[in-house]
């Protein structure tokens, strides 16, 4: 069967220097820190491109001020919620008291605040509360889970990062209700009765790249978060088809998506009385391995059809099933059929696909779904894209396995 090299062109603006971009929006913010004051520095279990960059800038712009900075893990159930499993979490990124120059301190412990409209208890990190001041970073993207005017970003990370795994048991409690309805209502409370300064919000381009970076003083960030996610929505990447018979993804993990995979590209969600999207229509995914940065967390398994031995035996199941038990979709974990090799992976993807000939199925190849301008596809696939004006063909592959039956990297 032949495959062939393409590159799939998305806009390429993109952030140059990333540090002076963070330091410039810093600066044009308006917000001071105090003298001497303690302050709190958010950071979430997201690969965000760059976010060991941002991080180390924000450290340094806060000690500018003469006040003292530290770093906390917000991030809910992830880390194995553990204070050790999150610390670890972060220093996958590259965020370590080291590099960053800043200490880490990371507790699993929180305070209640008022209530108010939410209809969950409200809490906030232990740590970060203590503080004088609190500043949040995360990314803002389309959630793989639910759509509404605050999904992935620095409302979530207020409401289920900094309130930690009680938080986010709290709000999954409540099913894709209270991640759309509840989350937001959370998010206020955190707004209005713990001390957050600030919110540095981070939007990529479809290249996995930063394209945009702003500093939001704490009260504008319900106000400005929707306008920065329809621009990460329309800055998104997308797979070429429409309709595609097999779908290989190199690698899955927490620091490409919450779930592994994007199921805002793989067209995918497996939440209990949730639509599936209608596109893209994919009949079979391949899962071939984890990636080092989610040690072994593989929540969003599920969404594969086939797995190979080497990703199972990578899988840490007591980080993958906290994490999953919190957001109570369980179908997300479940486990696929598992192969021996690559190609016996490919072998039962096109049995299950009920393809009469392999000549015939549209299969493409990915490295993640964060990364979708360089890919493999098939024949069937290459033709079927003809006339597209953003697709560009490299060249035919000259072998897409190696002798021992897995796949080559490309």
């Amino acid at each position: 069967m032949d495959f062939f090299r393409i590159h799939q062109r998305f806009a390429p603006e993109h952030i140059a220097d990333l540090p002076a971009a963070v330091r410039q929006s810093l600066n044009a913010s308006g917000v001071v820190v105090a003298r001497n004051a303690d302050v709190a520095i958010a950071v979430g279990s997201r690969g965000i491109a760059g976010l060991a960059q941002i991080v180390a800038e924000t450290v340094r712009w806060v000690r500018d001020h003469g006040a003292n900075p530290f770093i906390v893990p917000a991030m809910g159930s992830h880390g194995g919620a553990t204070a050790e499993g999150q610390v670890a979490v972060l220093a996958g990124y590259g965020i370590t008291e080291e590099r960053m120059g800043a200490p880490i301190r990371s507790s699993m412990e929180v305070v209640s605040l008022p209530q108010g409209e939410s209809p969950v208890a409200v809490f906030c990190d232990r740590l970060a509360s203590g503080a004088d001041a609190t500043i949040v970073i995360n990314r803002i993207k389309p959630h793989t889970s639910f759509h509404g005017r605050y999904e992935s970003g620095l409302m979530k990370m207020m409401a289920i990062g900094l309130g930690k795994h009680r938080q986010a048991l709290a709000v999954h409690a409540m099913g894709i209700e209270g991640l759309k309805n509840a989350m937001p209502l959370v998010a206020a409370q955190v707004l209005r009765h713990a001390n957050i300064l600030l919110g540095i919000a981070v939007v990529e381009n479809a290249y996995d790249e930063p394209l945009h970076v702003r500093a939001i003083p704490a009260a504008l960030i319900p106000r400005e978060e929707p306008a920065l996610l329809e621009l990460a929505r329309r800055h998104m990447p997308r797979l070429p088809l429409e309709k595609i018979d097999i779908l290989v993804v190199d690698e899955m993990g927490k620091n490409i998506s919450g779930l592994g995979m994007d199921t805002n590209v793989i067209g995918r969600l497996k939440v209990r009385g949730q639509p599936e999207p209608e596109s893209p229509d994919i009949r079979m995914i391949i899962a071939r391995d984890l990636t080092e940065e989610t040690r072994g967390n593989a929540a969003g398994v599920g969404l594969a059809d086939v797995i190979t031995r080497r990703l199972f035996s990578r899988i840490d199941f007591p980080a993958t099933y906290e994490n999953v038990l919190t957001t109570g979709f369980l179908e997300r974990a479940r486990l696929p059929i598992i192969a021996e090799s690559d190609r016996a992976a490919l072998e039962i993807a096109f049995r299950a696909a009920g393809m009469p000939a392999p000549g015939q199925a549209r299969v493409i190849r990915i490295r993640n779904t964060l990364r979708l301008g360089d890919m493999l596809v098939s024949k069937a696939a290459l033709d079927a894209m003809a006339g597209c004006p953003d697709v560009e063909l490299v060249g035919a592959v000259p072998a897409l396995f190696a002798a021992d039956g897995n796949m080559i990297p490309f």
